[in-house]
């Protein structure tokens, strides 16, 4: 008995290709087929890595060929999987209608001043004329609703499209959703991941937020499960990481960097900024003490071959802005309003750049469950 190559190009005509809406011939699978006497051997080349779909797509070659062609035939099915041909950042996660930007603030370690410069980006860019939103993600520690003294307001209900939506409390030209605004004052949130994950999810999913040009997402510290929670709900533009200049605070912002630097993830790093890089006492403004050492970020962004996108002194009237409820960049005439204003444009420029030279970003899946079982002993 002798195979006929035709014969067995028609019988894998018809399965269809994993992943495809055509048959194996159709779209390209199979790469070659050798026949001699009841022998075949068939070559295939598919996009999904899981090991059931090479098994799958094995068998059901086996079979096909045996009902259709001889059911004897000797079968030798060599299977290679190969990355797809789209756009590795293209998005294929749920995007937000509207909201052309997401920038997510993020730092490797706590008290840095995260929240601080997130709510002056904020209002940096309104002033500039942008739309601007912020996502308070620091479920555990909010303070976004302090810093723009909305710590009382109540985000209200909206039926748009017949469908209730939460409508962000504005003040200062920014919407703002947190998890502070549905927690009593003083009340901890002691919540496991998955209800924290869902909260955000909320928050971000089921909020009218209209048109926005930037939504910022203040982070809590960490590269924990909200970070990743985040990361795959949304298409993320780019995220700006916050570092002091002490070598402990950059210690933990390097990683903070390698989190979205990471294969699985590959979230664009749009750069570091410098918080409290120097203290400059009001009485004597050309002094500047750098009490947590000098340019740590600075250097740090040339090591890690990122943007450095600026630096923000250590003056107590941006503790007392924050305290009171209206961030400092809203100061006019001052040299912190100056320095916010660099530092925002920086971060546009950035933008720009980001989405000039890159595709947009996916929202990243789990595919492997490392680290997220117990340890057997």
């Amino acid at each position: 008995m002798k195979l006929n190559k035709q014969d067995i190009l028609k019988a894998l005509e018809t399965i269809s290709a994993p992943g495809e809406g055509k048959n194996m011939v159709e779209s390209g699978a199979v790469t070659n087929i050798v026949t001699f006497a009841d022998e075949v051997v068939v070559d295939i080349t598919i996009n999904n890595p899981a090991l059931q779909a090479k098994k799958k797509t094995e068998v059901e070659i086996m079979k096909a060929i045996h009902n259709l062609v001889h059911e004897k035939a000797k079968i030798t099915v060599n299977v290679k999987v190969e990355a797809s041909t789209q756009p590795k950042n293209e998005i294929k996660g749920k995007q937000i209608p509207g909201i052309q930007n997401i920038i997510a603030v993020a730092s490797g370690k706590g008290g840095v001043g995260k929240s601080t410069v997130t709510s002056n980006l904020a209002v940096t860019l309104a002033k500039m004329g942008f739309k601007v939103g912020i996502l308070d993600a620091d479920i555990y520690g909010p303070s976004i609703p302090m810093m723009f003294q909305v710590e009382n307001e109540k985000p209200l209900a909206v039926n748009i499209d017949g469908k209730s939506k939460m409508k962000p409390v504005e003040n200062y030209g920014v919407k703002i959703l947190s998890i502070g605004f549905f927690t009593q004052p003083g009340q901890a949130v002691v919540w496991r991941g998955p209800m924290a994950s869902k909260a955000l999810n909320q928050m971000i999913f089921d909020a009218h937020w209209g048109e926005l040009d930037f939504m910022l997402i203040d982070l809590p510290p960490g590269t924990g499960d909200i970070h990743l929670s985040i990361m795959q709900a949304l298409p993320i533009t780019g995220a700006v990481v916050v570092s002091t200049p002490q070598n402990v605070a950059l210690a933990d912002a390097i990683k903070g960097v390698a989190m979205f630097q990471q294969e699985s993830i590959n979230v664009p790093v749009l750069g570091i900024i410098e918080n409290m890089a120097y203290f400059t006492p009001e009485e004597l403004p050309e002094n500047k003490y750098y009490i947590f050492g000098k340019e740590g970020a600075k250097h740090l962004s040339e090591d890690l071959k990122v943007p450095f996108l600026g630096e923000i002194p250590l003056i107590q009237s941006i503790r007392e802005a924050g305290d009171f409820g209206r961030p400092a960049a809203l100061q006019t005439a001052t040299s912190l309003e100056a320095a916010f204003e660099k530092i925002t444009q920086n971060v546009v420029q950035e933008v720009v750049r980001r989405n000039t030279d890159l595709p947009p970003t996916e929202a990243i899946k789990i595919t492997t469950m490392a680290g997220c079982s117990a340890v057997k002993k």
